[in-house]
């Protein structure tokens, strides 16, 4: 069989299943896991049942019995490559449930849209990726290696009792390379991610009396003037790495610009009472270009004359991204053009994902999904239709890396 008509056997399997698969994203959104508090249960039973049903053996793992993954492999028997297949169960809050036009818990099949929490990112991912990495099962004797499914919890707060913990306790779950549910928007393929530093800052304030305080001298006017100069941070522009000039990535693109978000801020114990102590917490995206100390200083240099004020890292990575020249992106690129036409449109992607966690082994990881804009929020959702070509893209470009040669 050729690659072109396994690629068409591909397609019309994946036609066949779009009702199960459009039912299996309901199942999905329908099992609540926001993160925090991160309660993947529902989510992860849903999933390993949809495995199980499909041929494929599953079983979960977890530290917190909470926030379960999902495991699942196929071998074909033959050596070759170790592939990794992941996505994540946990999704963002809905925010103001008044706020959405479709219900937050329900599947809305509407206008070739599949709306409902986590859609986006990414219930619909893993669908797809269920659905590829049962038909990669049942044609395990076209391709050379093995396949590892991964569905984790734990991912959206970067938390530990996920995709970290799978790593630690099984290493050999780095395999060789990685794709990972994680879309980027607009259908484009993320071969690189921002990267991720999170920083606590604090300032104090002498005790007293309201009525008694000084200008800018209590701990909240003191976080508060912090808040003013980190959040004008924002827009500072990172640079394309050079091995990445020849994807087409142009120099405004979002991926190259720094965000700094204060998500947090706590000051004072009563209103008639001056604020003696106030912490903000921060959350900076870092694009290629620039590095977790040089973040780190511009911040300090940010609040360096504000009395009291002190600054001190929670966690945080670089931004990382994949070569374009190795065999797992030249493969996806294939797929691109087999399944959808053209080739992918290359970014670097916004928010981090899991993916990180492998690229910062050497590991190459690519991010592709469902996810329609730059990031989930009201009225989430995703395009029936991408849900279906992402589960044919996921399938046919692990069919050409680990194709027998």
């Amino acid at each position: 069989m050729t690659a072109s008509d396994l690629t068409q056997q591909i397609r019309t399997r994946i036609e066949e299943q779009r009702e199960q698969l459009v039912a299996l994203c309901a199942e999905l959104v329908a099992a609540p896991s926001v993160n925090p508090v991160g309660d993947t249960r529902q989510a992860a039973e849903v999933v390993a049942r949809a495995l199980t049903v499909r041929g494929l053996d599953a079983h979960m793992e977890f530290t917190d019995p909470t926030m379960p993954s999902v495991l699942a492999a196929v071998d074909s028997g033959r050596p070759g490559p170790h592939l990794v297949l992941n996505v994540h169960l946990d999704t963002m809050p809905p925010g103001d449930e008044s706020d959405w036009s479709v219900p937050v818990w329900e599947m809305t099949r509407r206008d070739g849209r599949l709306y409902g929490l986590g859609m986006g990112n990414m219930k619909g991912a893993v669908a797809a990726m269920i659905t590829a990495v049962a038909l990669l099962n049942e044609l395990r004797e076209t391709w050379c290696g093995r396949i590892s499914f991964t569905a984790v919890s734990d991912e959206v707060v970067f938390g530990d009792n996920g995709a970290a913990f799978l790593l630690r306790e099984h290493p050999d779950l780095y395999g060789d390379a990685l794709i990972c549910g994680e879309g980027p928007g607009f259908k484009r393929l993320a071969v690189g991610e921002k990267g991720v530093l999170w920083l606590n800052i604090e300032t104090s304030g002498i005790a007293g009396h309201s009525s008694a305080v000084q200008l800018g001298s209590s701990a909240a006017a003191r976080i508060a003037a912090a808040v003013g100069r980190i959040d004008r941070l924002s827009g500072y522009q990172g640079t394309l790495p050079p091995e990445l000039a020849s994807l087409g990535i142009g120099n405004d693109d979002p991926g190259l610009t720094l965000t700094a978000n204060v998500g947090t801020i706590a000051a004072g114990t009563f209103i008639g009472q001056i604020a003696t102590a106030a912490q903000a917490g921060v959350d900076l995206r870092l694009p290629p270009g620039l590095s977790m100390e040089e973040a780190e200083s511009m911040v300090n240099a940010a609040v360096a004359d504000i009395d009291s004020a002190t600054v001190s890292r929670i966690k945080g990575w670089d931004a990382n991204w994949t070569s374009p020249h190795t065999p797992l992106v030249q493969a996806f690129a294939a797929a691109s053009v087999a399944v959808t036409g053209a080739d992918p449109q290359y970014a670097v992607r916004l928010p981090a994902s899991d993916a990180s966690r492998w690229r910062r082994e050497g590991i190459p990881a690519l991010c592709y999904g469902p996810q329609p804009t730059l990031s989930a929020g009201i009225d989430d959702y995703a395009e029936e239709q991408e849900v279906l070509d992402c589960a044919a893209l996921y399938a046919v470009a692990a069919l050409n890396y680990l194709v027998q040669e």
